[in-house]
């Protein structure tokens, strides 16, 4: 078998075999096949796309390139939750705990932000003393004591992926469903959970800009999940304007804080709701509508809030924090944006918030860059209300006070407004 035959064959649309992708997948893992080819086969992939079983083929292959977490000893029905990503994504922060508070064992791994997306991981790590990298053993024990752990992804999972990746930004083969479907459900299925649920972003703020875009994706990856044998299913959810009100590490954990005591913002309290009914329901905890009524009640009666601290005291987080969020660090430098012009916000630029909050400190270009935990925005005003000139539209956090003129100017061109009322994007598609 050689790898010139195989860049040939998907340069003229033909089907891989399995064994082929395996050759390939094996040949990159270990070096054999050169970078040069792996990325003129990517580019190939890139306009010619792949079936539904070259994709989980090559997922598959992928899956299997490292480590494969067994997750049977672990009582009950694994769920896995993933979001594709958006500004102000803390979803995961507050939905694992839900679920967990309601019985569902949750053994999760997640990942760090790049870019203007977020990552669970950097938030966690903005809990003072909080652990992410965990040895496997402790991961385990965590689980089995208090039924939930959300850690750093292991190195040794997916280990052709990152590789993969890495070529993918540097050779302009992002945008390609297969690959990005392989890229993430590789991850998943290596993670070991029983059932998974995707969350799947749409809007200005995601991968996917269009609900069409995020429907193909979300169908590509459920595809797989059924070839692999995991039952998949997918939400398809906006990211148009950024979920919630805080955007950047510890603003995030502070507004999950305030969520999971049954408060909040309405959006993102409804996304976490429905997010969490779905889980239940791959769960088998019932029907939809019960898990609604389940994942409602267990933001009100302190059980979620509870399981959450629980979590942050076994990873070794100061518990405190989360009893009273007062204790955490602030921002040296805080400064109120205004709005130059009055009438109703039309629309947002949510990649542009988030490349702001990430002027100030909150997120990293590149994977060395370090992290302001308290750096990052609260949003005071957001599509389709209404306001007036020189009302407040943000309020921008660093500890570097010479990155607030640029961040401002940054978010203030990030609104457009409107003379007459408009209608929000749909949170849910």
């Amino acid at each position: 078998m050689r790898m010139y035959d195989i860049i040939q064959k998907k340069k003229r649309a033909g089907a891989l075999t399995e064994a082929e992708i395996n050759f390939v997948v094996q040949g990159l893992t270990t070096g054999s096949i050169p970078d040069y080819q792996i990325s003129a086969l990517l580019m190939a992939i890139c306009l010619t796309g792949m079936d539904t079983a070259e994709t989980t083929a090559l997922t598959l292959a992928m899956a299997a390139s490292g480590d494969q977490l067994d997750l049977t000893e672990l009582p009950g029905i694994k769920v896995d939750k993933h979001s594709t990503g958006g500004v102000g994504d803390k979803t995961t922060l507050i939905v694992a705990p839900m679920v967990a508070a309601l019985g569902v064992t949750v053994a999760k791994m997640s990942g760090r932000g790049l870019g203007h997306t977020g990552g669970t991981v950097d938030k966690l790590e903005g809990i003072p003393g909080f652990r992410t990298q965990l040895r496997i053993e402790e991961f385990f024990a965590t689980v089995r004591q208090i039924g939930i752990c959300v850690a750093g992804q292991s190195m040794a999972l997916a280990p052709a992926d990152k590789k993969i990746y890495a070529l993918r930004d540097a050779t302009a083969t992002i945008e390609s469903i297969p690959l990005i479907a392989a890229s993430i459900m590789s991850k998943k299925l290596a993670a070991g959970a029983d059932k998974i649920l995707l969350d799947v972003k749409t809007g200005n703020g995601a991968f996917m800009k269009t609900p069409e875009e995020a429907r193909a994706l979300a169908q590509a990856m459920v595809a797989i999940g059924a070839g692999a044998g995991r039952e998949t299913a997918a939400l398809i959810t906006d990211m148009s304007t950024p979920l919630g009100v805080g955007v950047g590490n510890i603003l995030e954990i502070k507004e999950s804080i305030d969520v999971l005591r049954g408060h909040g913002a309405d959006d993102l309290r409804t996304v976490c709701i429905e997010l969490a009914a779905h889980m239940l329901l791959l769960a088998e905890k019932g029907g939809l509508p019960a898990c609604r009524q389940l994942a409602a009640e267990v933001l009100t009666n302190g059980k979620a809030l509870e399981k959450f601290a629980e979590m942050v005291a076994a990873q070794g987080g100061d518990r405190a924090c989360i009893d009273d969020p007062a204790r955490f660090p602030v921002a040296a430098a805080t400064r109120t944006v205004f709005s130059q012009t009055g009438g109703y916000v039309a629309a947002m630029d949510t990649e542009g918030i988030g490349m702001a909050a990430m002027m100030l400190g909150a997120g990293r270009e590149t994977a060395e860059d370090e992290i302001d935990y308290t750096a990052g925005l609260t949003l005071l005003a957001k599509t389709g209300d209404r306001i007036e000139a020189g009302a407040p539209l943000a309020t921008l956090h660093t500890n570097d006070e010479t990155k607030l003129p640029a961040a401002e100017a940054k978010l203030l061109g990030c609104y457009t407004f409107a003379e007459t009322p408009v209608q929000r994007p749909p949170l849910i598609y």
